[in-house]
This record gives structure tokens, C-alpha cells and sequence, in this order.
């Protein structure tokens, strides 16, 4: 507890800016200080705890220690946590309820601004961030109690939450219009994987998705893919002839619509996932959380985007 009791957010403050930027110089200018200050900060970090937080890189640069990474993350964990303290406290200045942050998968994004909306009518006493990621960046958000409440796909193993189902989340393969695999019935696996294929970056669940169904129906085929980093990128791409993708047919309601953009027919798609509401079993619910959540699931998903086929 004495060790505990010696630690300053200044020191941890500098434990983080090092770890980022991987030189002492730098992390005081982020941190507006001296390197003197800095170096300072970090000797007595480590006087206190007892051990080393840095050793030096091949490169000369600071590299966390094993007992360093542990103590950056408590560190992330803490200010994930005053900062939604503080989040709640601003809230209840203002004469509001509570302030709710609501994290979501950057494929719900196309419906999430609306959600939002409706909840901002429907709880103007309530203040309602929503922070949008890719899967591995909301899980991330969700450990470090960053978040008070999720939707994505399936849940990951850890963090420990209660689940809400929401409703269908259907995934299909897109094509521009005019492609040769357009319009038919019968494809093959082997003309599927043919044709370059799109994808999003690694740590997205889309990602995951399109790995497993090409390697479920082309076991062993090699084929040529692109990786970009939003569904955006890979509508355009795809639009602009630059391979096929799989994608949820939640981002692409407007472009079939318009068609520009058509699915490949196929009796196994589309792949039919659900969408779900998390909430961290660590973390006691506020009573604006509970209604937020109260709220969302008696939509009985009408916020979803419609499909056509």
C-alpha cells in the first residue's frame, strides 16, 4: 500500500508518453515538460515500485518491461475510467441524468447516428457518446472500461457480458454491375476465388468472416486479395472493378438500392450473424445506462436497415 500511496498521475502520465514515443525527449514534449522532469518522473516510478519499467530497444529507444506493460495498462484502465467519472459528473452539472457511452462496431455505423438520435428524443436527460471501432478496437474499449454498453456481432470470450440479442445481421458478396458472375445461379467456389477479393484490415470481424467462408468453401484454393481499412473503401473498390467482396449487407442497403452495386447468388448466402447488445458483467449499470439499454431493446431492431434481394 505504500508503494501504492507514492504513485502520482504525473508519473504514470510520463510512463505512458515513453511507452508512446519510445524517447524520453519526446514524451516531454508531450508532456510539456523537460526531459529532466520526465526522467525524474520515471526514476521515482520505479524507486517506488521496485523494479525497472523500461529497458533500452536495438535501436536505442525505451521498450516497456514485462513489469512496466502491467502497470501501463492498469494506468489505460484508470483514465478510461476517471475520464467517464468526469463524463458523468459534467453530465450531472448540467441538470441531466447521467451520461451513457455506447460503443459500436464500425459496420453499425450506417444505422448507430440514427439509434443515437432516437435516444437523444426519447432521454434528453441522458448524455450519449458513441465511439465507433473495429471489433478488436471495441473489445479493447470494452476491457479497459471504456464503454458502458456495445453492439457488434459475436461477443468476444473476455470481458465477461451480459448479451441481448437484436436482430439478423445477413452478410452477402458484392459486385459491380456488368460482372461476369452477376445474375447467375450455380457459381462455383472456384470462380468465387478467381476474382481478387477485397477485405477489411486485420482485427475486423468482417475480416474474420470472409477468412472462414473462403476457407470453408475453397479449402486449400490460393487467391488475391486487397486489404483497406473501412467498408467504405471496399464499396468503392469493388464498385470500381477491383475484386468481389463479402461485406454486411448492412453497409451496402443504398448501393443496391441504386444499383450500383449487386449480390452474388449463392444458396449459402447470405450468412446470416445477429447483431447484440453487450453489457460489461464488472461494471454495475447506472440507471441511464439501464435505460438506454431499456430503451434499445424494445426497438426489437427497427433501427436495422432494410434488405431487397
Amino acid at each position: 500500500m505504500q508503494r501504492l500511496n507514492g504513485m502520482t498521475f504525473r508519473q504514470l502520465r510520463a510512463l505512458q508518453a515513453v511507452s508512446e514515443t519510445g524517447t524520453i525527449t519526446q514524451a516531454a514534449e508531450i508532456l510539456n515538460l523537460t526531459p529532466p522532469a520526465v526522467h525524474t518522473q520515471l526514476k521515482t516510478l520505479e524507486e517506488n515500485i521496485g523494479c525497472a519499467m523500461f529497458h533500452r530497444s536495438g535501436t536505442g529507444g525505451f521498450e516497456l518491461t514485462a513489469e512496466g506493460r502491467v502497470l501501463l495498462q492498469a494506468q489505460v484502465q484508470s483514465s478510461e475510467i476517471l475520464s467517464g467519472a468526469m463524463r458523468e459528473i459534467e453530465a450531472i452539472k448540467r441538470g441531466l441524468a447521467g451520461s451513457v457511452t455506447l460503443g459500436v462496431v464500425s459496420t453499425g455505423k450506417y444505422f448507430a447516428p440514427s439509434l443515437v438520435a432516437d435516444l437523444k428524443r426519447s432521454h434528453p436527460n441522458i448524455d450519449i457518446h458513441l465511439n465507433i471501432g473495429n471489433r478488436d478496437q471495441t473489445i479493447a474499449s470494452l476491457r479497459n472500461n471504456a464503454l458502458d454498453l456495445v453492439i457488434m456481432g459475436r461477443p468476444a470470450s473476455a470481458p465477461a457480458t451480459h448479451e441481448i440479442i437484436l436482430g439478423d445481421h445477413p452478410h452477402v458478396i458484392i459486385l459491380p454491375p456488368g460482372h461476369i458472375l452477376a445474375d447467375r445461379d450455380n457459381i462455383t467456389p472456384e470462380e468465387i476465388v478467381s476474382h481478387p477479393i477485397i477485405r477489411r484490415e486485420t482485427g475486423s470481424g468482417t475480416r474474420i468472416l470472409t477468412t472462414r467462408y473462403l476457407d470453408r468453401i475453397a479449402p486449400g484454393i490460393p487467391y488475391t486479395s486487397m486489404d483497406v481499412d473501412s467498408n467504405e473503401t471496399i464499396k468503392q473498390a469493388v464498385i470500381a472493378g477491383l475484386g468481389i467482396a463479402l461485406i454486411s449487407a448492412h453497409t451496402v442497403t443504398e448501393e443496391l438500392k441504386s444499383g450500383r452495386l449487386v449480390m452474388l447468388r449463392r444458396p449459402d448466402l447470405p450468412i446470416m450473424r445477429k447483431w447484440y447488445l453487450l453489457t460489461p458483467k464488472n461494471k454495475e449499470p447506472t440507471g441511464a445506462t439501464s435505460a438506454v439499454v431499456d430503451f434499445i431493446t424494445k426497438q426489437n431492431g427497427a433501427y436495422l436497415p432494410k434488405i431487397s434481394n
